[in-house]
């Protein structure tokens, strides 16, 4: 799949592709409060274009368990200077990471490229209406609920068939409303409404999601599921998000939002010559 991001065109066959996770919020799980000014964000949406990151993923709001819901005007104050100085100075798309048609709106009009909706466009009626007006790049991720309720809504018959069907309905939605078919990727949305075991449960069976015939964008960095799995405290997760990062790219996903991008970038590059790689004859091989 090529992905045209503006002038940026990504082509996802070719090789993995870095969204690097930058927060504009004094709230989220990993990295609150670290780059609430405009400066510090912009800082550090630079290091992250310095270490291969193709996207990089904007968000005024956290989503964590449990966090609070942020007026648009809020959200759009946080992000929205940033936005504009990457746009204007660094080599990368820019993802906008939000549930609000409002904000997607006003972003887009600014030249952003892409929205990643963590409700998978289910959270505001008007945001349909609002990557189609623009012809934007979404990613619709699997979430029930929201993040105040969202975990009470992880009992499935199977994890991976139910969001699987869930996600299918809902990009078959986003299309029949008049998103373009090749506009649209898809996240099963790790950490949101499932438990530990069921996260590690999506992950090793990722590539049963290409049965819906998009490319799969995956977010497991720094994650709680990483923790309770392993027993690690979140500045411990790095090595485990690099782990996930490399299986999934062997089950097929395309983009992996994470925190560190560096790590996972050259993770990924090894990855993927290693699954390019021919099968070498008898006497190729080294003793």
């Amino acid at each position: 799949m090529r992905l045209e991001l503006g002038k940026h065109v990504l082509d996802l066959d070719a090789k993995p592709r870095v969204m690097g996770i930058l927060n504009v919020t004094p709230d989220s799980f990993w990295d609150g409060g670290r780059y609430e000014t405009a400066d510090a964000a912009f800082d550090r949406a630079g290091e992250m274009a310095a270490q291969g990151a193709d996207i990089i993923d904007v968000g005024g709001e956290s989503t964590r368990p449990g966090s609070r819901l942020v007026d648009p005007s809020e959200e759009m104050d946080r992000i929205g200077p940033v936005v504009e100085r990457i746009l204007a100075s660094l080599p990368v798309a820019v993802s906008i990471d939000t549930r609000k048609a409002a904000v997607a709106g006003q972003a887009l009009r600014l030249g952003a490229h892409m929205i990643n909706d963590v409700s998978g466009l289910a959270f505001d009626p008007g945001m349909l209406g609002v990557v189609r007006e623009f012809g934007a790049a979404v990613v619709v991720m699997h979430m029930r609920g929201t993040p105040d309720t969202m975990q009470q809504m992880a009992a499935y018959d199977d994890v991976v068939a139910d969001v699987r069907r869930e996600l299918g309905e809902r990009v078959r939605r986003a299309e029949a409303e008049g998103i373009r078919p090749d506009r649209i990727l898809i996240d099963p949305g790790i950490g949101f409404a499932k438990t530990a075991v069921q996260n590690v449960e999506l992950l090793a069976r990722l590539d049963e999601l290409a049965a819906i015939g998009k490319s799969i964008v995956i977010g497991p960095s720094m994650k709680s599921f990483i923790g309770k799995t392993l027993g690690l405290e979140p500045g411990d997760r790095a090595e485990a998000t690099v782990a996930c990062c490399v299986l999934a790219a062997a089950k097929g996903a395309s983009i992996f939002r994470v925190h560190d991008v560096a790590g996972v970038a050259r993770a990924l590059a090894m990855t993927d010559r290693i699954l390019k790689a021919e099968r070498p004859t008898s006497r190729s091989v080294e003793a």
